[in-house]
């Protein structure tokens, strides 16, 4: 009893895992410009897709891993310049809608491009499972939960300690301010793009090995994420990481303990329930007043 529970729990956790930094990227852009982003989702099957192409080609791993997180950032910035920042100034819902028409343009070009097939990458680390207590841990699902650790650390330390991390915060809380004491906004939302993107990536490409990867995985894992923000509030970063570990344990547990036909449909339900009891998520977001 006690074996499957854990069972449950670690996959929950590494999946869980991979939303949070789903959630983390839906935060960061949402922090500096208010935008939804709902193409965060493409990111993360980018990072899988790419790594796999990448590393077909014969190129070493760690080469091909870093490729696949610097050509979805690259990605992100693009995307930002061409379809977000020459609307500046327009309306939450239109800039959603540009969001979902980029998602379904990436999807698209590595549908042509890759193919529909789905495709999987080998373990960092060999498939030797780690017993616990009777249940079975792979070690790739440690090196998901260690990166994104690692990631939240580095994004903590980056937003607490540095100048340009500084500069974001400062950009998320007041925008106009910010600007009169000679922040670059559009440098804030650039790097905030390419940032969220990059974390999407490495979501998608920790993740691979264990879930393979397609040219539409990012649908589910950009939907998931975006309920784990707002689960654990909009624009509040550690509430998407616990928002993150939090829908990925639900949609575990009710899984394994109901039925795995409703798999999906957990995430959905929570975040009505979120919606309906505590809008502004579990850690309060921040509110936004359009006057």
């Amino acid at each position: 009893m006690l074996a499957q529970f854990l069972q449950f729990l670690f996959s929950g956790m590494t999946v869980g895992a991979t939303y949070a930094l789903a959630a983390l990227g839906f935060t960061l852009i949402y922090n500096a410009s208010n935008v939804i982003n709902f193409a965060q989702g493409e990111f993360i099957m980018l990072g899988g897709m790419l790594a796999v192409f990448f590393a077909q080609a014969g190129l070493p791993l760690p080469v091909a891993l870093m490729l696949a997180i610097l050509v979805p950032a690259i990605v992100g910035v693009v995307l930002e310049k061409l379809a977000i920042e020459p609307v500046k100034g327009a309306e939450t819902v239109t800039l959603i809608i540009i969001t979902i028409g980029a998602s379904l343009v990436i999807r698209g070009l590595i549908q042509v491009w890759l193919g529909k097939g789905t495709h999987s990458l080998p373990a960092f680390s060999g498939d030797v499972p780690i017993e616990i207590l009777g249940a079975t841990l792979m070690p790739q699902s440690l090196w998901v939960l260690g990166v994104t650790a690692l990631v939240v650390v580095a994004l903590w330390y980056f937003f607490s300690r540095t100048l340009h991390g500084k500069a974001m915060l400062a950009t998320s809380f007041n925008r106009l301010a910010a600007e009169l004491v000679g922040i670059n906004t559009s440098w804030v939302l650039f790097m905030s793009f390419a940032m969220s993107a990059a974390l999407g990536a490495i979501g998608g490409i920790l993740v691979t090995p264990i879930t393979l990867t397609s040219y539409d995985v990012g649908i589910m894992l950009g939907l998931k994420g975006f309920v784990a923000a707002v689960v654990g509030g909009l624009g509040n970063g550690l509430g998407a990481v616990l928002g993150g570990l939090l829908v990925g344990i639900l949609e575990a547990m009710g899984a394994g303990y109901i039925s795995s036909a409703y798999k999906d449909a957990i995430p959905f339900v929570l975040i009505l329930f979120m919606l309906f009891f505590m809008p502004r998520g579990l850690f309060g977001g921040k509110s936004t007043d359009r006057v």
